[in-house]
């Protein structure tokens, strides 16, 4: 067994006590020891029928649009999601995408609304942060779009996607470790732990990390939790970062349990998560885009609706239409 610590020796670390991700036999590992894709539970899922199968094909549900790119022009501080974990913001005069992905998945996993305007409209933007490789958080169609509008962009992303991304045609890109920060101007960006796992190809499992992002500057900060099952990394976070004006958490994507837990956060799960990181406003996402597991569309929803509604959510929850501004 070939244990390595990996990391990016030009960035620094926001702990004392951390040095790097660890990789064993080539994988990075969330907890120590090498996970491994439960292909029992994905083969008792693809044979076993959904309990609630009737209940999701009367489901209509889909996110409202609003259509518009006024979000783009204005100066404004402000997140405005796009659908899935994609998001625009801006903070400080800089502009951010979050794991942009705009087009369908496959032929057979379409989006279930548009974007709120063309892709076009999407320039003059400074950093594109990307959580992980799976495909739908790295979208290559999406990113080849984008790149040719904005040549300059900077990438921030996990260890081990430079080669990837420079054959898309990227030129500035900046690989981070887990608790890494970025140098980047105007804002502090630091990358941070997720539980999850990733793969592309068949020979790629874990080859690449994953992870979350914190982003700061003197009067807001905002959490983007990326994908990631419920785990110990939210209360470390919290232990690093007092707390976070904003959380984006995903909701969606939980059911079965018994195969989606170990790397999907159920819409309880986020809001335990987002306690634990001391949040104040909560914005659910990795919900009603694509149908990517069980349950039925609007569930998501209607549970962190609930749970507000019985005082069990501590904070304000924002449950944004697509292409809506919540301003900072």
């Amino acid at each position: 067994m070939k244990k390595e610590i990996k990391y990016n020796p030009k960035l620094s670390f926001v702990r004392d006590d951390i040095k790097g991700n660890l990789c064993i036999d080539g994988e990075f590992v969330f907890d120590n020891k090498k996970d491994k894709l439960p292909f029992e539970n994905l083969f008792k899922w693809m044979t076993k029928a959904n309990p609630q199968r009737k209940e999701k094909k009367a489901d209509t549900f889909k996110p409202d649009v609003i259509h518009s790119s006024a979000f783009l022009q204005s100066t404004e501080d402000k997140i405005v999601w796009l659908g899935h974990s994609s998001f625009f913001i801006r903070l400080n005069g800089v502009s951010i995408l979050t794991d942009p992905v705009f087009y369908d998945l496959t032929p057979l996993l379409k989006r279930k609304h548009q974007l709120p305007c063309p892709i076009h409209h999407f320039t003059n933007i400074d950093y594109i942060l990307l959580s992980h490789g799976h495909r739908d958080h790295l979208d290559t169609a999406t990113l080849k779009k984008l790149v040719k509008q904005n040549p300059e962009v900077e990438i921030l992303c996990p260890l081990g996607f430079t080669r990837m991304l420079k054959a898309l045609g990227f030129k500035h890109i900046h690989e981070a470790a887990w608790w890494q920060q970025y140098n980047t101007e105007k804002l502090n960006i630091t990358f941070l732990p997720a539980k999850h796992w990733n793969r592309r190809l068949l020979t790629d499992y874990n080859t690449t990390l994953w992870g979350s992002f914190a982003i700061k500057n003197e009067t807001t900060s905002i959490y983007f939790a990326g994908d990631t099952g419920y785990a110990h990394h939210f209360k470390e976070i919290n232990q690093h970062f007092e707390g976070f004006d904003i959380c984006l958490m995903p909701v969606g994507a939980y059911k079965p349990k018994f195969v989606m837990e170990w790397a999907h956060t159920s819409p309880e799960e986020a809001v335990q998560g987002f306690h634990e990181l001391n949040g104040k406003t909560f914005i659910p996402m990795h919900y009603g885009t694509f149908d990517l597991s069980d349950e039925p569309a609007s569930e998501p929803v209607e549970i962190l609706k609930d749970l507000k509604e019985d005082k069990q959510l501590k904070g304000h929850l924002k449950i944004l239409k697509v292409g809506e501004e919540h301003h900072l």
